[in-house]
C-alpha cells in the first residue's frame, strides 16, 4: 500500500512523497525545506531520492536532502554528481517495497525519465514534466517527434495509471484545450471540477490515464476534432506527428 502525498513548492511545483510500510521517497526535491519538515513532523524515514530531469526546480534541494539524511539518488545518466544510481530506458529497481521500470522520455529534456510501477494492478507513474494533467511539457532540448514518441509510450500504459506530474498547470491547460475541441463535453465537466478543486486549496493531482484520453489534446492527436481543429488553424496535414507539433507551437503562444 503506497501513500503519495503533494509537497507545494516555489509557484506551481510539486514535490511527491510516497510512503510505505518501508520507508519513504521523495520525487522531484526543487527545494528541501518543506520536505524535510514534512518527514520529520509526521516521523518518517526517508529511504531514497528520485529525479526525473535535471531542471532546477526538480533538483535544487538534493544537496539539502542529503545533508538531512544521506541516501540513493535514482535519476538519469546526465552531469548531476548527486545521483548515484544512473537510470536507462528498462532498468529495474526496488525501493521502500516499490518496484519501479524506467521510461526514457526526452523531448522536455533530453536526460528526462519516468518512474512507472505496476503497484499490484493500481499503477502509478511520476512523469515530471513531461506529460501534465491535460497538457505536456514544452520542448526545451528535444525534438517535437521526440516529445511526441515520449508521449505516445506514456499513452500506452494501462489506463488506471495515476499520473504524478511536476507541476499545478491543469486549469490553465483545459484552457487551451477548450479552445481546441470547444465542443468536447468531458472537457467542459473537467474543468468545472477543477475550478472547484482549486476554489477548496485541493490540488487537481493526480489524474489517470483513463481521464486524459478523454480531455488532453496531446494524447488525441489522432481525433477527428482535434485534427479540424489543428488544421484549420495551421493549415497542416494531419499526420499525428504534424498535429502534435502544430498542437505544442500553438500552446506555446496561447
Amino acid at each position: 500500500m503506497i501513500n503519495i502525498e503533494p509537497i507545494k513548492a516555489f509557484n506551481d511545483n510539486y514535490i511527491w512523497l510516497a510512503t510505505t510500510n518501508e520507508g519513504s521517497i521523495v520525487v522531484d526535491p526543487g527545494e528541501a525545506h518543506k520536505t524535510i519538515k514534512y518527514l520529520k513532523g509526521n516521523d518518517l524515514n526517508l529511504e531514497a531520492i528520485l529525479i526525473t530531469h535535471h531542471h532546477f526546480d526538480h533538483t535544487g534541494g538534493i544537496e539539502d536532502m542529503l545533508n538531512f539524511k544521506r541516501v540513493d539518488v535514482y535519476g538519469p545518466v546526465n552531469n548531476i554528481p548527486s545521483i548515484n544510481k544512473q537510470l536507462r530506458d528498462g532498468d529495474l529497481f526496488s525501493v521502500i517495497g516499490i518496484d519501479f521500470k524506467i521510461i526514457e522520455i526526452p523531448g522536455h529534456t533530453l536526460d528526462h525519465i519516468a518512474f512507472f510501477s505496476e503497484n499490484n494492478g493500481n499503477p502509478v507513474l511520476f512523469c515530471g514534466d513531461t506529460l501534465f494533467s491535460s497538457g505536456c511539457g514544452r520542448v526545451f532540448e528535444g525534438t517535437y517527434e521526440q516529445m511526441h514518441k515520449s508521449i505516445l509510450k506514456l499513452k500506452s500504459l494501462p489506463s488506471n495509471t495515476k499520473i504524478y506530474s511536476g507541476h499545478e498547470y491543469t486549469q490553465s491547460n483545459l484552457k487551451f484545450a477548450m479552445e481546441v475541441e470547444p465542443l468536447n463535453q468531458k472537457l467542459i465537466s473537467r474543468y468545472n471540477d477543477v475550478q472547484d478543486l482549486l476554489n477548496k486549496g485541493i490540488p487537481t493531482l493526480p489524474t489517470t490515464l483513463e481521464l486524459e484520453l478523454e480531455v488532453n489534446p496531446f494524447l488525441r492527436c489522432q481525433a477527428r476534432e482535434v485534427q479540424n481543429s489543428v488544421v484549420k488553424q495551421f493549415n497542416t496535414s494531419n499526420h499525428e506527428n504534424e498535429i502534435f507539433k502544430a498542437l505544442r507551437q500553438w500552446k506555446d503562444n496561447f
